[in-house]
């Protein structure tokens, strides 16, 4: 029988995204983090911050540089983060193990910050980044390859970006915001069919209900800190 659009069945036998079938990285990726809902502060921070720095770039190129960024960045401890200074900057632009941009390093500085920031207000970035989970109203009925095309934002995206923005935050637009979102669980775009679709579902359901949200349509919900 043939799959589906955007479905690939990989040398494992496994059924699964098509681009989580094209290289060995990308299917340990796949399998075991895109998707999967993240409530710790320090891997959300990484991850919006990894994106940004992935603009113009393949998410491959990102992924093998994982490491050196960890390393570079204090394991993106946002506290350490925002600590630097003009001397990390200057440190960092001669790292060749990462992404050596200067726009995109200062950038992390300064989100680095405003976490911070965050933190002090909201009592989590966990809290205020799932506070923006979009509504079951707002997702495709059918989540399949060609509707996936379509998606390079939506409207949570466009409002998570919007409150990052007017905060002080950059490389936080709409696309970038939303291949976040889809990172971290807040959107699940396993297509359907991929066997991993099933199992993000399953782990959503528990961080919701931590949170206390009801889907907010992309406005934010104030939630109390998380407990435990």
């Amino acid at each position: 029988m043939a799959l589906a659009e955007g479905l690939a069945r990989g040398e494992d036998g496994v059924v699964r995204c098509r681009w989580g079938a094209s290289e060995p990285r990308y299917t340990r990726y796949h399998d075991r983090e895109w998707g999967f809902p993240v409530a710790d502060d320090r891997r959300l921070f990484e991850k919006i911050c990894l994106e940004g720095f992935q603009a113009g770039l393949s998410w491959l190129t990102i992924l093998r540089k994982r490491d050196n960024f960890r390393a570079a960045f204090r394991d993106f401890d946002y506290e350490a983060v925002a600590r630097f200074g003009a001397r990390d900057v200057a440190r960092l632009l001669k790292d060749a193990g990462i992404v050596r941009h200067r726009g995109k390093i200062e950038s992390t500085v300064n989100n680095a910050r405003r976490a911070r920031e965050l933190v002090d207000e909201k009592g989590s970035l966990a809290a205020f980044f799932w506070s923006f989970e979009p509504a079951p109203s707002d997702r495709p009925r059918h989540l399949t390859w060609p509707v996936l095309l379509t998606m390079s934002t939506t409207p949570a995206s466009v409002a998570l970006s919007r409150d990052l923005k007017r905060r002080g935050l950059s490389f936080v637009g709409p696309t970038i915001v939303y291949a976040f979102m889809q990172a971290v669980g807040l959107a699940d775009d396993h297509a359907e069919g991929c066997i991993v679709r099933a199992r993000v579902e399953a782990q959503r359901r528990p961080i919701l209900r931590r949170f206390g949200i009801t889907p907010s349509s992309g406005r934010p919900v104030r939630l109390p800190p998380p407990g435990g």
